[in-house]
């Protein structure tokens, strides 16, 4: 039987090319005023910010994928799925509810804490013991990645209290979380292909 569906593939491909699209044409609408190596992404979708419709569109369009992921990724253990979908909530809500163009938000910083969160424990949950799972799905690598995305995600944490590379580390812990779950699909399909070989 196959593990996943062939547009499960395309959703969890398109998740790190819309959010990586999403930021480079944003920060271009933006001009020079903008500084990735510094500033975060949601100043790119903040009230009044050029290229905002950009952004906005791109994360709305991520969570979308990070949904049809979850429902589709079969193979996956029930709470992960539960756990990535609810990352693509966190990431609707995120779009909906922006950051201002001046100050913070408490409002979006707890969506991002929910959603970097959940997008940070789903690969843990998701992961099957069972001993013959896709590559993806096992244990090890699984645990390795959500410590990678916790190491990311504080690693943003102090440089946003730091006043220091918040964007880059912020790039690297979001691109990280929308590139997993097509690893673990890429997996799945693998592990499809080797088994109706034998």
């Amino acid at each position: 039987m196959r593990l996943v569906p062939w547009w499960v593939f395309l959703s969890s491909g398109c998740a790190p090319l819309l959010l990586v699209g999403g930021w480079t044409i944003a920060a271009l609408l933006h001009g020079p005023g903008y500084d990735p190596a510094t500033q975060t992404i949601s100043l790119l979708a903040a009230d009044g910010a050029s290229g905002r419709a950009v952004m906005t569109g791109a994360v709305v369009a991520l969570g979308a994928c990070h949904l049809v992921t979850a429902w589709g990724l079969r193979a996956a253990a029930l709470a992960g799925r539960v756990a990535l979908g609810a990352g693509g909530v966190s990431a609707i809500v995120l779009a909906l509810s922006p950051q201002p163009s001046s100050g913070g938000s408490v409002e979006h910083g707890a969506v991002v804490g929910v959603g970097f969160t959940l997008l940070t424990v789903w690969p843990v949950l998701a992961a099957d013991r069972t001993g013959a799972a896709p590559w993806g799905l096992r244990p090890a690598p699984s645990i390795l990645a959500g410590v990678l995305m916790w190491i990311g995600a504080t690693w943003f944490l102090i440089e946003l209290q730091a006043h220091g590379a918040a964007g880059v580390a912020e790039r690297v812990v979001t691109f990280a979380q929308s590139l997993w779950p097509f690893v673990v699909v890429a997996s799945c399909m693998g592990h499809y292909r080797r088994s109706d070989e034998s």
